[in-house]
């Protein structure tokens, strides 16, 4: 009976222990930027750069206001229609993004006419309390 309850209780041990680094090895799964990169543009094509401000770095944050940040993000003269993650490229709590985004713009060279095109951006994005952050450059 003691020899089954001790091989429990190293059973439960090794358990815990392999849970244990499996969390720790997900926390920074870089996964989740393809996600937060979209969700971000998605908000800026939604005019919603006050909910896009909580993709930027803590640090960043630190330096602007919500208010100031969404101001400036949501009166561009360009007009952002959709975003598409394309690829990452990632070393430890560090990513490069790359997203195709479709935008138009009227530029007073083409007689007033809005014009569409679509840019790849690469963005920075670091693992920062627990989350993947855009860090504007």
């Amino acid at each position: 009976m003691i020899a089954k309850l001790q091989n429990f209780r190293a059973l439960a041990a090794g358990t815990l222990a392999v849970l244990a680094l499996a969390g720790c090895a997900d926390k920074a799964n870089p996964d989740n930027v393809d996600r937060r990169s979209v969700e971000r543009w998605n908000h800026l094509i939604a005019h919603e750069a006050e909910k896009a401000y909580d993709y930027l770095t803590p640090g960043f944050r630190a330096t602007q206001t919500r208010d100031a940040y969404a101001a400036a993000m949501n009166n561009r003269a360009v007009q952002w229609k959709a975003a598409k993650f394309k690829e990452k490229t990632c070393e430890a709590e560090r990513c490069t993004v790359q997203i195709d985004v479709t935008y138009i713009v009227t530029a007073p060279g083409m007689g007033g006419r809005p014009m569409e095109s679509t840019s790849t951006q690469s963005e920075t994005w670091i693992y920062s309390k627990g989350d993947w952050y855009f860090l504007p450059k």
